[in-house]
């Protein structure tokens, strides 16, 4: 599953730059993620690396987003496939 950006967010700037699919987009009010580029960093890392740099814990599963580890990992996939 894709994850989400809660509206507890502060808007720290810290998540953003941590996200190695370009997933995570200042929105109107706080960040956001494109559900489409979130791989919940498999491919890259172990554990999504903006719920590590979080300081409210306000990144969490997206449950509209239903996804197992193998389309994780074809995401993951297609994506460094688009880069190239």
């Amino acid at each position: 599953m894709s994850l989400l950006i809660t509206d507890e967010c502060i808007n720290c700037d810290v998540c953003e730059p941590e996200c190695p699919n370009d997933a995570i987009y200042q929105g109107d009010e706080i960040y956001e993620i494109t559900p489409e580029r979130c791989t919940q960093c498999v491919g890259h890392y172990d554990e999504p690396q903006c719920q590590q740099v979080c300081p409210v814990d306000c990144i969490i599963i997206d449950e509209s987003h239903p996804e197992s580890a193998e389309e994780l990992q074809a995401k993951y996939e297609r994506l460094i496939a688009e880069k190239a």
